[in-house]
């Protein structure tokens, strides 16, 4: 039994070492585009009532073929994302751009989801979070006298 056991071990870690015709395999080599993303979250911390709700992703483009981001969705209409048209070059990077309306108030947890032609995530998820604070009270605003 312990020679089934070692030799069914070896032949997976054989399996596992030798990629087609031969070619061992590499950490982060692929035949095709592949997608990597600086960053999962962005966490705007507390954010002025309608200030900057704007956030960066880089994608890098890690594969030998042209990337293309075929869709770029917000998980609501608060959130704005923007991604680039072309296709990104293999060893270049590109901004996705996302844009949070800070126009409503309290905790937001919010999503963006990246669909491009990657081999190794054709569909991959961003997050955004933070809280946006109060409205805050003019201290211009007059109340007309009655007469």
């Amino acid at each position: 039994m312990r020679k089934a056991v070692i030799t069914l071990s070896l032949i997976l870690v054989a399996m596992f070492s030798f990629a087609q015709e031969g070619q061992p395999v590499v950490a982060g080599q692929a035949d095709g585009p592949v997608m990597k993303i600086n960053k999962d979250i962005h966490d705007y911390g507390e954010v002025d009532y309608a200030g900057n709700g704007t956030c960066v992703f880089t994608v890098t483009n890690v594969g030998n073929a042209p990337l293309i981001i075929s869709l770029c969705k917000g998980s609501c209409g608060c959130t704005v994302p923007a991604c680039p048209q072309k296709p990104i070059a293999p060893g270049t990077s590109a901004e996705i751009t996302v844009k949070y309306d800070t126009k409503r108030t309290g905790p937001f947890h919010k999503s963006v989801t990246i669909t491009s032609n990657a081999v190794n995530t054709p569909s991959q998820v961003v997050k955004i979070k933070g809280s946006v604070k109060a409205k805050p009270v003019s201290e211009t605003t007059t109340i007309p006298p009655t007469n």
